[in-house]
């Protein structure tokens, strides 16, 4: 019975440059510009002025879900949740192997999944402690849950009568069948096969590898600070400045200046002691638990299943050849830029090529971001979407006003996917600026799948965008830079692929499916994004509303480096 994370993302973003930090989208002021803006575009190319103050309204909680209108809630959607769970395994053991087994499972799952998922958003992404803590102990509570569901015999039994029956598996649809069996290859390699004390043993490995990822991973978003008199005076305004500590967030990749690029790699990635022992003891009990449940390793564990099947699949030479050749050009192309510019210290460095890809791009393609920003405004972006989505998918994205409580921070805008026929399909909540201790990672989170429910309705899919884009300034909206475009069509992807996914069970619901399958929505927006048949039907400026026939785009698109 699995707890699917629901991030999707890619890595890295784009330049920073934060201009003055804003609030929500109510009583908000259209900035002084020329052309005008379809909703969808408003809501994201206004300066937000913060929501009006709201005495009366009722709270609603995190993404409508009222027990969250505090942190405390959390517990109680927990405690809720684990009720509920107890009932549907007592309800599926009680039953004949039957469909039914298999719908039950999936609510057994998604009663789960609905408190595990959230949490494991709000736990990194809200900016209150109090909701963190509180999500990360739900998600550790569930998490528990369901490991020692993936051991519990009596559950286990009631599938595996399904699967013996050869007359009732050939009378399941396909889907229902695929569901079936994903469902037993978790119990398969969570170590259902073991005795009574090796089970046990195995739950608390699984519960200790949550904890410990969980640690690693936010160990890997914490800035790391330095004293001031250690960085040249010159390069502190690159930074956040506290006291007597520079504070470092991030890479910097995209600074023009090799110290700061080299202060940033240096200071953010500098060793740490605590990060290393984590990481450590996860690769120790991640190889104790496969070997337990009959592994020769973990990456055998996690690959079974996959179309690698083991590690020594998993990169064909042929192509591992292929890649290093085109890699090692690239960095003889690099090389040779930063000796042009950089004749006094030309030896390339870890943190050179992402910046000096850029310049060979702008260089070579006649592309200056100061010319082509102003025509890729997010809220012109976020119209663009609009336009591909209602010519291919027949979906219009509508911009709402979310109620209090509901969202985490002021500026996160709600849009509502409506198709033309089929109505409406889900949400989408679009986390796209920075704040302080914000994870620098573009991700997509499921927050609740979408499942056809016994009565007949369907549960609707509701997602989270989650970017890490400047704030508009006191003259421009937020301006996005090809790299930023393409982040957020590739993101974009995801979440269309999570609203038209609909599947009957929310174990394969959207972008629950294999990882190379999930990547396909994303990378096909990537191609939307560089063609400039379809750029050139959004791309206008943000103050004269003139419309760009990019022929820099043609050249730029065909710029990958």
């Amino acid at each position: 019975l699995p707890w699917k994370r629901g991030a999707r993302g890619r890595g890295g973003s784009c330049g920073a440059g934060a201009g003055p930090r804003g609030g929500g989208r109510a009583g908000i002021r259209a900035r002084e510009v020329s052309t005008s803006w379809s909703p969808v575009g408003a809501a994201f190319n206004v300066k937000p002025q913060g929501r009006r103050l709201d005495l009366f309204g009722e709270r609603r909680g995190l993404f409508g879900v009222p027990e969250l209108s505090a942190p405390e809630g959390f517990r109680i959607a927990q405690e809720n949740a684990l009720r509920k769970a107890d009932l549907l395994v007592e309800r599926v053991c009680s039953l004949p192997p039957g469909p039914q087994t298999v719908l039950i499972f999936d609510e057994l799952s998604d009663s789960l999944c609905r408190v595990a998922d959230l949490a494991d958003f709000v736990k990194i992404a809200h900016p209150e402690r109090a909701f963190r803590e509180a999500a990360e102990e739900a998600c550790r509570s569930i998490g528990t849950m369901v490991e020692k569901l993936n051991t519990n015999v009596e559950l286990y039994q009631s599938l595996q009568k399904l699967l013996a029956d050869k007359k009732l598996v050939d009378s399941l649809d396909p889907e229902t069948r695929r569901v079936a069996e994903l469902f037993m290859f978790d119990f398969e390699i969570s170590g259902i096969h073991l005795d009574e004390e090796k089970r046990k043993r195995a739950v608390d490995l699984n519960v200790k590898i949550l904890d410990l990822s969980n640690t690693f991973l936010m160990g890997t978003n914490f800035p790391n600070k330095i004293e001031k008199h250690l960085l040249p005076e010159h390069i502190h305004r690159n930074f956040v400045v506290t006291g007597s500590h520079v504070i470092i967030d991030g890479l910097h990749a995209e600074a023009p200046d090799d110290l700061v690029r080299e202060a940033a790699y240096k200071i953010f990635l500098y060793p740490n002691a605590g990060q290393l022992k984590c990481l450590e003891e996860l690769l120790s009990n991640r190889d104790l638990l496969a070997k337990l449940v009959g592994y020769s390793t973990y990456s055998h564990r996690a690959l079974q299943g996959t179309i690698a099947k083991n590690p020594g699949k998993l990169v064909h030479p042929a192509f591992q050849d292929k890649i290093g050749f085109l890699t090692t050009k690239d960095f003889e192309m690099i090389r040779g830029m930063k000796m042009k510019l950089n004749p006094q210290n030309s030896e390339l460095m870890p943190w050179d090529p992402p910046y000096y890809s850029g310049v060979i791009r702008a260089e070579r393609y006649n592309i200056e971001p100061s010319l082509y920003c102003p025509f890729f405004s997010l809220g012109a972006c976020m119209e663009g979407l609009n336009i591909l989505f209602t010519k291919l998918l027949g979906i219009t994205l509508y911009a709402e006003q979310p109620a209090k409580g509901e969202v985490w921070c002021e500026d996160v805008r709600k849009l509502a996917v409506v198709h033309e026929s089929e109505g409406l399909l889900g949400y989408i909540y679009c986390d796209f600026f920075q704040r302080a201790d914000k994870p620098h990672q573009d991700c997509h989170f499921t927050i609740r799948g979408g499942r056809l429910k016994e009565d007949g309705e369907y549960q609707l899919p509701v997602v989270v965008l989650m970017l890490n884009l400047p704030h508009s300034s006191r003259n421009s909206p937020t301006l996005l830079t090809p790299g930023m475009m393409e982040n957020l069509f590739h993101e974009m992807g995801h979440a269309m692929h999570s609203m038209l996914g609909r599947t009957r069970y929310q174990h394969v619901t959207g972008t629950r499916c294999p990882t190379d399958f999930a990547e396909v929505p994303s990378i096909l927006m990537e191609y939307f994004a560089n063609d400039y048949r379809v750029v050139t039907q959004f791309a206008r400026h943000y103050q004269t509303g003139q419309s760009a026939f990019l022929a820099c785009h043609v050249t730029w698109s065909s710029s990958e480096l």
